[in-house]
């Protein structure tokens, strides 16, 4: 819808495509993400549980939520905070570090879109990624480019920010009904994380030719977390996956056809 189009961040591609970011492309993403959210809330009531037990205020739980948005690292780093007295600021940040390297990886697999946007379009968007909206907007791209519509640059930030909300108001629940929810693993919310990701890898699955890359990410990261301490496994199985993908020759998605990154997207897969 021309009429709607946010600003004019519409450029052409080299092979004749073109990137719109439109509110139109902005609503599709939110409303096509928001049954994943909802799982994605779930475990941000675990968060917003974990965080006031660990010392937070539920003032401070949401604002982490709000500003950093990344699911893994905030539980990782409440954890760590529990044990403020024996593990080092220096500790907490390295680990979150590292846990979030993968997001190099998942920008990469974006930029053969992203950079036919205007900067505030891109990097706007590129806040609110998180591991289950990269996933689906990476599907949502690769089948706008097969030229049947105008590829939707917004779907990343119409279905990061169904994320961001949900988390934001799953977070000020589980801190304020802390004490009433007690241990989340009796309600089974300490798997919902698991179960949204293998949701997420069935949507991704485009073929046999997925299946060496993935074979290669599982492998590298369950030898990995078996040999090394914290969480290496996760960046590691993903380049193990990116590289086999590449090798391969699996097929990218990217508006030029065969790009290299989205090799990775394939071969990485979504971690934590």
């Amino acid at each position: 819808m021309e009429s709607e189009e946010i600003d004019e961040t519409t450029k052409s591609v080299t092979s004749g495509e073109s990137v719109t970011f439109t509110v139109a492309g902005a609503r599709e993403g939110f409303l096509e993400c928001l049954p994943i959210a909802v799982g994605v809330a779930s475990y941000g009531i675990v968060f917003g549980v974990l965080a006031v037990q660990a010392g937070l205020s539920v003032a401070e739980a949401t604002l982490m939520s709000a500003t950093v948005l990344a699911g893994a690292a905030q539980l990782i780093a409440v954890d760590l905070w529990a044990d403020a007295a024996a593990v080092p600021v220096a500790a907490v940040l390295l680990t979150t570090v590292l846990v979030n390297l993968r997001y190099v990886l998942m920008g990469a697999a974006l930029q053969p879109w992203f950079a036919k946007l205007s900067p505030p379009a891109a990097y706007g968007s590129i806040f609110f990624t998180a591991d289950e909206n990269w996933a689906l907007t990476m599907g949502a791209l690769t089948e706008d480019a097969d030229g049947s519509r105008a590829i939707r640059g917004a779907y990343l930030l119409g279905s990061g920010f169904a994320i961001w909300l949900l988390w934001v108001v799953a977070t000020i629940v589980g801190g304020v009904a802390g004490d009433g929810i007690g241990d989340p693993s009796q309600y089974g919310l300490d798997f919902v994380f698991a179960a949204v990701f293998v949701a997420i890898a069935v949507e991704l699955w485009d073929g046999a030719g997925d299946l060496r890359p993935w074979a290669a990410a599982f492998a590298v990261a369950l030898a990995s977390a078996s040999v090394l301490p914290g969480y290496w496994y996760v960046l590691l199985g993903a380049c193990a996956g990116c590289v086999v993908g590449i090798a391969g020759g699996v097929d990218g998605g990217g508006p030029e056809g065969g790009d290299p990154d989205d090799d990775c997207a394939d071969g990485g897969g979504t971690n934590e």
